[in-house]
């Protein structure tokens, strides 16, 4: 072989290692991002199937005393029942907002019964709620870095060139409306 045949094939073997080397970086890199993402939201899930163990007690607990309540009881039971841990994360999203918005409908409404007020197994439920939907909330924050951080990975060069030969897509976030966080008992804006 002569000497600039044997130069060209070390500058193509070394242009194919770089190659093969980001290509390899890069998949490793979006893989661990989405392996992140799997995780964060298998945390969430826990919370929200706890949640959703945790809603018939707390409408047991109130349901003799707010016999004239019946629809805030039915809208919990109904976004409890819509709660689907198989759906879309957008679904599971929509869903999980429902059901904190007919959380917070029932403890205003309980603020009104001076007796369920102070029934401690209703104080105990109201506090266990209200302690989940705060880990959902700092659950969800997290799950969406997380797919911040992938979906910013993919739209980059190189992941960008690479993402229709693995399938990557853009993951949908676990939005919430806007101050839709909990707050709990006790606290008052300042």
């Amino acid at each position: 072989m002569n000497p600039a045949a044997l130069a060209a094939a070390f500058a193509v073997g070394l242009v194919v290692a770089v190659v093969a080397f980001v290509v390899a970086i890069t998949y490793n890199d979006v893989v661990a991002l989405a392996r992140r993402i799997d995780k964060a939201w298998a945390n969430i899930a826990v919370v929200l199937q706890q949640r959703h163990d945790q809603l018939p007690m707390l409408v047991d607990a109130v349901r003799g005393v707010m016999t004239f309540e019946r629809d805030v009881l039915t809208e919990v039971t109904a976004a409890r029942a819509a709660y689907s841990p198989a759906a879309p994360i957008p679904v599971q999203a929509a869903t999980s907002e429902a059901t904190t918005r007919a959380i917070r409908t029932l403890f205003a409404t309980v603020e009104r019964y001076p007796e369920l007020k102070s029934a401690a197994n209703v104080l105990a439920l109201q506090e266990e709620i209200e302690r989940l939907e705060s880990m959902i909330a700092d659950r969800r924050e997290l799950y969406n870095d997380q797919v911040y951080r992938y979906d910013a990975r993919i739209g980059q060069i190189p992941a960008n060139l690479l993402a229709s030969l693995f399938g990557w897509q853009p993951r949908a976030f676990f939005a919430a409306e806007p101050g839709a966080a909990v707050r709990p008992a006790g606290l008052v804006d300042s």
